[in-house]
């Protein structure tokens, strides 16, 4: 399995609009999952060796950014017939079991995955409140060692869009993200 990294941050992107069906049975959008001091979107998926180590800090963290007013969401973009352990059934399946307190939404069609040029799962995307891009890195240096425990390693993820809430600007340095290869429908 090779792994892949994400360009770095391009500040001041635009978020394109999205409407994406959610495990939670409603239609998210931009507008939707914006919050007051900003915005998290990352491609993650249910397979990936890579979103499964950081999984269960990722959604603590996002607890943490949520109480800051920033509106999160995930999204899954796979390609499901190739890989149906993402199918819709098993979003559902693990955004209960590690209770999440985001929407988790289903990229069929992959449109929205070609629109922010994701790369990778996972892929973070952090905007500010007016929805220009402001972060576009890891979510913390341990890639896929589950063994990283809150304290061990300091989460870039959070750093990053806590300071994006607080100041509207995100740090000037980052580290790609790196994980497993986006899987695409063939043409």
């Amino acid at each position: 399995m090779a792994a892949l990294s994400p360009p770095l941050c391009d500040f001041g992107w635009r978020a394109p609009d999205f409407s994406l069906p959610g495990v939670d049975g409603q239609i998210h959008s931009l507008a939707s999952v914006k919050g007051e001091s900003g915005f998290l979107l990352m491609f993650i998926c249910n397979h990936c060796p890579y979103v499964l180590a950081i999984l269960p800090r990722l959604v603590a963290d996002c607890r943490s950014l949520q109480a800051l007013g920033v509106g999160v969401a995930a999204i899954m973009s796979n390609d499901t017939k190739a890989y149906p352990e993402d199918s819709f059934e098993r979003m559902a399946i693990l955004a209960r079991e590690l209770n999440f307190s985001f929407p988790y939404l289903y990229d069929e069609n992959q449109a929205v995955a070609r629109a922010y040029d994701a790369v990778c799962t996972p892929d973070f995307f952090g905007f500010n409140a007016e929805g220009a891009l402001q972060y576009r890195g890891r979510f913390d240096a341990s890639g896929m060692n589950a063994r990283a425990v809150p304290g061990n390693v300091k989460s870039d993820l959070l750093v990053a869009m806590t300071e994006v809430a607080n100041t509207g600007h995100g740090p000037k340095t980052q580290q790609a993200s790196i994980g497993c290869s986006l899987k695409w429908r063939p043409k």
